[in-house]
C-alpha cells in the first residue's frame, strides 16, 4: 500500500468511528416515553400515597380539604386522560386515577 492508500483508509476509518460514537450517544441519550398503561398504579402502601392522602377515587375522601369536583383529573400535575389511569408529577413512574385525589390537588389554570 501507498503512503495516499493509508492515510485514505485511516481518514474512511476514523469518519466512521466518530460516526459510530455519535449514533451510540443519540440513541443512548434519547428519552425514554412510558405510556400510562405500562406504568404500575400507586398503592394505598405506597408511602408516597400515604404521605399526601392519596385515594382511587375522591368521591370516597373524607379529608377536609377535598373541594367537590377535585379530581386528579382537573390537577396541573397530572398529565393523562380524562378517564382511567394516567401518569402524575407527584408519583414520578406510576400512574393515579383520573378519578383519584390527594392533598397536593391544584386546579389546572385555564
Amino acid at each position: 500500500m501507498s503512503e495516499r492508500e493509508d492515510i485514505e483508509a485511516r481518514r474512511r476509518f476514523l469518519k466512521f468511528a466518530a460516526g459510530s460514537a455519535a449514533a451510540a450517544m443519540l440513541v443512548s441519550g434519547l428519552p425514554r416515553v412510558a405510556r400510562a398503561d405500562d406504568l404500575p398504579h400507586v398503592s394505598d402502601a405506597d408511602p408516597t400515597a400515604k404521605a399526601l392522602g392519596y385515594v382511587d377515587d375522591a368521591s370516597t375522601t373524607k379529608d377536609p380539604k377535598h373541594k367537590a369536583g377535585d379530581t386528579c383529573a382537573n390537577c396541573q400535575f397530572y398529565t393523562g386522560g380524562a378517564t382511567g389511569y394516567g401518569p402524575c408529577q407527584l408519583f414520578p413512574g406510576k400512574a393515579v386515577s383520573a378519578k383519584g385525589w390527594c392533598i397536593s390537588h391544584t386546579a389546572k389554570q385555564a
